[in-house]
């Protein structure tokens, strides 16, 4: 029985589409090669017909058969040239949504490993596209036409150029040996060092106030230091199998046209054989000469495409879908898990059943795993078993356009991105009046309209990478309006009220209010007894484990009886939900 095929790659499918652009690249490289072998005919030509026949006529014509050949090289080399530009110009056009939408995806199914690097890569890999370095792979191939030239005009001078070639050769893959290995451990630490830096710069605030600079400084030099460690050991490497491939190439130069001289006496061949087999066989080596002087850059664009590969070769091609219809809002969670590396799951099978219109709250002490579920049951991370079900459908598997339509999420951290209130809100949507319209809408149930228009410029005010503008409660505030945009049928709101004064709180429940009465499925974590009021259901988690579920008098209920129960016994004895417990019973009592 057969297999269906597995769908390709997102990155399979442009480096498929990308092959078609590289076939005429190598047909280009092959007639630039061809007409490489000019001089040497040019040379072979005057000596045996030009000189011997003292002809002028001979010589102008010859000269002008030349001079078009080296034209037409010329022209053939500016194609290539700007084809490359223009294969490179495609790549970052074609790969780069594709490597973004595969880092987010990836960011999404590995908590934590949030990793921005393969658009650097993409950089590395088409600056290598457009760069002489691409070269020496181009011309390789073409090389046995140089030897089989030199073969033709003397055996003895081919297996010369021949042997000397293997030489050079295996010198250029022993440079790759010997760089191989400090040139991956620089690029790690450069990584790191990167990474490091970017941390410091995002947390600018923090690394002042607090003295941290000087510590993190030293740490980033540390990484810097290892990194220049591995470049200066492997440009050593390098340099001294460079040196060595530079004089063996020049020795095998006048190997050869001592041979050649020595075959012109024993009458074997001609001065003009002599000439052209060097220059013959000078060409043929270039693509390996070539490759050792640039092999660092063909590591790190062959390092960077790995790391590209492993990124996006593991999604598929996204295909346009047909959009579904809008939900009307049944959650039910089935045996959600998450994993952790290296350590114990942060999720234990989750299981719960919202209809409708129901509103849930979470609660747990810190480190119970609330955040990490709201953010699988928004869709944002993938669970790593079980599933998330809106309507009968797992969110994780909903097209990113429709969950986008269907489900508001406000997370802990606002995340809010440079860009005007209105694109903010509208989450980033082309604005038209209809699209304004529902913006407006949104800032209303949010409760921050009023503050919206006493802002400079209202709705079209910049409000700077991460809403720096902004103070906490205002962020906060226009998150939740962007949570409401659309009207949700799903609204997962984490820690909505953290930031708020009373006067945002009020509207935060007004605005809950008005969505429970629209049946929107609210999900919520927060503790403060206002939004407690609105809640139907409550369920508890403590260490990533489901402790009870239900409505929210019976779960404040049972809670109190096991709490009495706790207290009466010896603290040795004393369960670890007692966390659970005395949170709930402090809400309660509020």
């Amino acid at each position: 029985m057969k297999t269906a095929n597995p769908q390709p790659s997102a990155l399979q499918v442009a480096i498929k589409e990308a092959k078609r652009a590289v076939r005429p690249l190598i047909w280009f490289s092959g007639g630039i090669n061809v007409l490489m072998l000019t001089g040497a005919l040019y040379m072979l030509q005057v000596y045996h017909r030009v000189l011997g026949s003292h002809s002028l006529e001979t010589l102008v014509m010859l000269s002008l058969m030349a001079a078009g050949a080296l034209a037409t090289m010329a022209g053939l080399e500016v194609v290539r040239g700007r084809l490359l530009a223009k294969v490179g110009s495609w790549m970052n056009a074609r790969l780069a949504p594709v490597l973004l939408t595969a880092s987010v995806e990836y960011a999404a199914s590995a908590p934590g490993q949030v990793n921005a690097r393969p658009l650097r890569d993409l950089d590395q890999v088409r600056n290598f596209f457009t760069s002489p370095s691409i070269f020496p792979i181009l011309d390789a191939p073409w090389a046995p036409i140089f030897f089989a030239a030199i073969f033709l005009m003397h055996p003895w001078l081919g297996w010369l150029a021949l042997c000397g070639g293997i030489v050079l050769f295996a010198l250029a893959l022993l440079n790759e040996y010997i760089t191989r290995k400090p040139l991956t451990e620089a690029t790690s630490a450069q990584s790191r060092a990167y990474t490091q830096a970017e941390a410091a710069i995002r947390n600018a605030e923090v690394v002042q106030a607090m003295g941290m600079l000087k510590p993190l400084l030293e740490g980033w030099k540390a990484h810097q230091d290892e990194a220049n460690k591995g470049q200066v050991l492997a440009a050593n490497r390098g340099g001294v199998i460079a040196a060595i491939a530079r004089c063996h190439r020049l020795a095998l130069q006048m190997a050869i046209l001592g041979l050649g001289a020595y075959l012109v006496l024993q009458n074997e061949a001609s001065p003009g054989i002599m000439i052209a087999a060097s220059i013959l066989m000078g060409r043929a080596l270039a693509p390996v000469e070539q490759a050792i002087a640039t092999w660092k850059a063909t590591v790190g664009a062959r390092a960077a495409y790995k790391r590209l590969t492993a990124v996006a070769g593991q999604y598929p091609e996204v295909k346009p879908v047909l959009p579904l219809p809008r939900p009307k809002g049944k959650f039910e969670a089935e045996n959600i898990t998450l994993g952790r590396q290296g350590g114990e799951p942060i999720l234990k099978g989750i299981s719960f059943q919202l209809s409708p219109g129901e509103t849930m709250a979470l609660i747990g002490p810190s480190g119970a795993g609330k955040t990490s579920l709201a953010r699988v049951l928004a869709g944002a991370w993938r669970p790593s078993g079980g599933r998330a079900l809106l309507d009968g459908m797992s969110v994780a598997e909903w097209a990113a356009e429709d969950r986008g339509r269907y489900v508001g999420y406000l997370p802990q951290d606002i995340e809010l991105f440079a860009g005007t209130v209105s694109d903010n809100i509208a989450r980033f949507a082309t604005l038209n009046p209809t699209v304004f319209k529902h913006v407006v809408r949104a800032a209303q149930l949010a409760g921050v309209h009023e503050l919206i228009k006493g802002l400079p410029k209202a709705y079209a005010t910049e409000i700077g990478e991460a809403g720096a503008i902004l103070s906490g409660g205002q962020r906060q505030r226009i998150g939740l309006a962007r949570a409401l945009y659309g009207d949700p049928a799903l609204l997962i709101l984490d820690e909505p009220n953290s930031n708020l004064d009373k006067e945002g709180e009020d509207a935060l429940v007004a605005a809950i209010g008005i969505a429970k009465a629209t049946k929107t499925t609210i999900i919520l974590i927060a503790h403060r007894p206002n939004i407690m009021a609105k809640v139907d259901k409550i369920l508890v988690l403590n260490r990533g484990q489901q402790v009870l579920f239900g409505p929210r008098d019976y779960v404040f209920n049972e809670l109190a009886n096991r709490a009495r129960k706790v207290t009466q016994m010896p603290m040795a004895a004393q369960p670890p939900t007692l966390e659970v417990v005395k949170e709930v019973k402090e809400v309660k009592e509020a």
